[in-house]
C-alpha cells in the first residue's frame, strides 16, 4: 500500500464544505450547527458551503453520496467537514467515484461514524483528520474549547508536527442542544488524571490507523475497507475510541479479540486510546460509574493486548474521540510515541 499523502491545505478565505454523510441532524438541532458555522466564518475565516442534504434528516445514500462527490469535485472547495456522525455511513462506501475524489484530494474533518470516510480516504491514499464536527467541537456551548481550537486551527492551516498534551479537565455530560439556555454558559467539567501509559519503554513512530471502534467491527463485519492482508498495516500506531452508545467492557474485548484473530492487533506497535465517553442520556451514570466504566473498558482492552499483542505500547484516556477537548488525529498521518519521555507527536 502506498503511503497516504497530505492533500493541500485551505488558506483562510476559502471555502469549506459541510456535509452530513450519516445524519442530518443540523435539520434537527440547528443551535450547536448554526454555531458551528459562524465560528467557522468568524474564527477560522472560512466560508461554509451547504449541500441539498446537509440539513435534510431521512436522506438516502444516494443524496449524501451525491453531496459528497460535488464537494470533491469542486475546485473552489478546499477543504470538507462533516456536520456530525450518525449510524450508517457505511451505505454510502459502494456509492462513491473513487477517481473522482482522488483526482482533487482535500482534507477532511470528522469522527465517529465518519470514520468509514477517513478509511475510504486512506485506502485512497489521501490523509484525512479524525476530530472536529461542526455540531459537536466547532458549536461547543459557550465557547470553543482552547485545546480544541488550537487543534483543529493547526490541522487545517499548518503542516508539521504538533504536540498532543493532556486535558487539565474534560466534559463528559451533554445538555440539551434544544434548549437554547444551554448555549450560554460554560459546560460542565471535572479534572482529568493525565494519561496512563503502558510499555512505554520505547519510540514508535508510524501512520495512524484505526478510529471508532464499533465503526471498525462494523467495517470487518461487512469487509469493506479493511485490507485482507494485514501486513500492511506494520508498524503504524493504532487509535481507538468508543462512542456515546458506551459498548460495554466485554463487548470491547470481543471486537478486539476477533481484530486479534485476524491478526490486526500485532501489526501496531503503539495503542492511543481515547478517552471514554461514559455518560449519556440513555446512560445518566453518576460520578462512581463512570469512572468504573473506564477502569473496566481500560482493563479489557489490557486483556486483549496480553493476549494478541503483547509487546504493543498503549496510552490510555488520550484526549480524542467522544471527549471534550477533543484533539485532531491526522487519519493516515504520522504520529510519534514517545514511551520515555510521555510524548505524543502527531504531523497535520
Amino acid at each position: 500500500m502506498t503511503a497516504p499523502a497530505y492533500p493541500p491545505k485551505p488558506v483562510p478565505g476559502d471555502r469549506i464544505a459541510i456535509v452530513s454523510p450519516s445524519s442530518g441532524l443540523p435539520g434537527l438541532f440547528p443551535l450547536p450547527y448554526e454555531l458551528g458555522l459562524k465560528r467557522l466564518q468568524e474564527d477560522f475565516g472560512l466560508e461554509p458551503v451547504e449541500y441539498p442534504s446537509t440539513r435534510k434528516m431521512g436522506s438516502t445514500p444516494r443524496e449524501r453520496a451525491d453531496d459528497l462527490h460535488a464537494a470533491f469535485a469542486d475546485p473552489s472547495v478546499r477543504a470538507v467537514m462533516a456536520s456530525i456522525g450518525g449510524d450508517d455511513q457505511i451505505t454510502l462506501l459502494p456509492l462513491l467515484d473513487r477517481d473522482l475524489i482522488r483526482a482533487d484530494p482535500k482534507p477532511f474533518f470528522g469522527s465517529s461514524d465518519n470514520t468509514n470516510l477517513l478509511l475510504f480516504l486512506h485506502n485512497l491514499g489521501i490523509v484525512a483528520y479524525h476530530g472536529a464536527c461542526v455540531m459537536t467541537e466547532i458549536g461547543r456551548p459557550a465557547a470553543l474549547h482552547p485545546a480544541t481550537a488550537e487543534s483543529v486551527r493547526a490541522a487545517l492551516f499548518t503542516p508539521g508536527p504538533y504536540e498532543l498534551r493532556p486535558a487539565e479537565r474534560f466534559r463528559d455530560t451533554d445538555r440539551d442542544w434544544a434548549d437554547p439556555a444551554t448555549f450560554e454558559r460554560e459546560p460542565d467539567s471535572q479534572p482529568a488524571d493525565g494519561w496512563t501509559w503502558h510499555q512505554p519503554d520505547r519510540v514508535v513512530t508510524g501512520r495512524a490507523w484505526g478510529g471508532n471502534l464499533e465503526i471498525l467491527s462494523w467495517l470487518l463485519m461487512a469487509d469493506r475497507e479493511i485490507e485482507h492482508d494485514v501486513a500492511v498495516y506494520d508498524g503504524g500506531v493504532l487509535f481507538l475510541e468508543t462512542s456515546e452508545e458506551m459498548p460495554s467492557a466485554e463487548a470491547v474485548f470481543r471486537i478486539l479479540r476477533n481484530m486479534g484473530e485476524r491478526g490486526l492487533l500485532a501489526r501496531f506497535p503503539a495503542l492511543l486510546m481515547g478517552r471514554a465517553k461514559a455518560w449519556s442520556f440513555q446512560q445518566p451514570n453518576g460520578a462512581g460509574n463512570r469512572r468504573r466504566y473506564v477502569v473496566e473498558q481500560r482493563a479489557a482492552v489490557l486483556r486483549a493486548l496480553a493476549v494478541y499483542a503483547p509487546h504493543t505500547m498503549a496510552v490510555f484516556d488520550v484526549d480524542f474521540g467522544h471527549t471534550d477537548p477533543q484533539l485532531v488525529i491526522p487519519y493516515g498521518g504520522t504520529v510519534s510515541v514517545d514511551g520515555p519521555a510521555r510524548r505524543i507527536t502527531v504531523t497535520y
